[in-house]
């Protein structure tokens, strides 16, 4: 009798094992699956990226010091999912990747500025005072920075309604907690930041000001440009003698994404829709103002969701910056910029692709069933079977 309860004791402490090795196994394969789709594939992707370099010196004129370069990123469309449109899940899904990405370029790539192109939130054009409280403290949250790097954006339709729905409270509010300048300058580099919404031309009070305030932006630059400066510039400290870089949310005028390409273009069969002006892009007569009053070297912009570049008037170039988010694209990218008050050179950073990461879960999956299967004994003897049927000798 006790040689018979020893061995029933032996073989409970044998299963015991064999569930607590398994237990072990199913822990550690679900715990590297999330390190890496959750953590590490950022680095390892994002550690990809580089900044561009000149492809001149970085000399200006004569001088024979180069110019400071400035480093800066430039991404857009990040659509912060608000109380009325985001499920809980999608929310976190989408808030975790580009917290993950963005806080992940910051380390590797230590740009000094950041732009972002507007549409920030998603529902901002009709949140509530708590759910615009809600979304920016999530948004201060997950695109935190060193005091050191600053961060610039623009407003988007999403953040106080196209035309018809912006109003100036909207406005306010934005502006109170973004602080948004129209004119930035540092080393030696102007950049333009553009209500682009408010660009309809239709005289009301809000156009009015926007373009009042940037015919007097565009008389600073004229001033910047003169060598000798007239009494009309006033007495106040210059801007650099630098063409600007203009910074929108709504593209310029362009009719559709026909001339497009690249594998972050817009899907083939939606190249060739004709955009409407003041709700695609700007209107042909707001775009003209613009390059006439500003005469920007570069362009970029957001609102289209997916990369474009073209040409416009006599060569100035505009890119439009694709979504940051996994919930606009599959493949989110950013755009990184080296700068001089003379020269540019910009380079794409893709993030990681969002089917990439299901691929890894769905096979992760896949394996741990398998796992169960065979050490439940349910899946070892069908192989077996097989093996012993390709073994057995043929007889004639």
């Amino acid at each position: 009798m006790a040689t018979i309860r020893l061995g029933f004791g032996r073989q409970n402490f044998c299963l015991l094992k064999r569930r607590s090795f398994l237990l072990l196994k199913l822990t550690a394969v679900v715990f590297a699956v999330l390190l890496f789709c959750e953590f590490l594939i950022y680095y390892l992707v994002i550690f990809q990226c580089h900044w561009p370099e000149m492809k001149t010196p970085a000399y200006g004129g004569e001088k024979e010091n180069p110019e400071p370069v400035l480093k800066a990123i430039f991404l857009a469309d990040t659509h912060l999912l608000g109380e009325v449109r985001g499920h809980w899940l999608d929310k976190l899904r989408r808030e975790w990747q580009m917290e993950r990405a963005f806080q992940t370029a910051l380390w590797l790539l230590q740009p000094e500025v950041i732009f972002i192109l507007g549409d920030i939130f998603d529902e901002g054009k009709w949140s509530s005072s708590q759910a615009w409280a809600d979304d920016v403290e999530r948004f201060q949250k997950m695109f935190r920075h060193p005091r050191h790097v600053q961060l610039k954006v623009v407003a988007g339709n999403h953040d106080i309604g196209f035309h018809y729905q912006m109003n100036m409270y909207k406005i306010k509010r934005f502006e109170k907690v973004f602080n948004p300048e129209r004119l930035f300058s540092w080393k030696g580099v102007n950049f333009v930041l553009v209500n682009s919404v408010a660009l309809e031309g239709d005289g009301c009070n809000i156009c009015s000001e926007a373009e009042a305030e940037l015919i007097a932006i565009s008389h600073q630059l004229n001033c910047s440009r003169e060598e000798h400066r007239s009494t009309r510039c006033g007495d106040g400290p210059p801007l650099p003698a630098s063409a600007p870089v203009l910074l929108q949310h709504f593209p310029l005028y362009r009719r559709s994404d026909a001339n497009c390409s690249g594998e972050d273009a817009a899907p083939p069969d939606e190249r060739g829709i004709p955009f409407k002006e003041r709700y695609d892009v700007l209107s042909r007569e707001a775009s003209q103002k613009l390059l006439w009053w500003l005469r920007p070297r570069l362009v970029l912009s957001g609102h289209t969701h997916s990369a474009c570049e073209v040409l416009h008037g006599a060569g100035t170039p505009e890119l439009s910056v694709p979504s940051f988010s996994w919930r606009n694209r599959n493949n989110p990218s950013f755009i990184m910029g080296s700068i001089t008050p003379t020269d540019y050179a910009l380079a794409k950073c893709y993030l990681p692709f969002e089917d990439t990461v299901l691929i890894i879960y769905c096979g992760a999956a896949g394996f741990l069933v398998v796992l169960i299967l065979v050490h439940c004994g349910l899946l070892g003897s069908p192989f077996l079977l097989g093996w012993n049927l390709l073994r057995k000798p043929k007889t004639t």
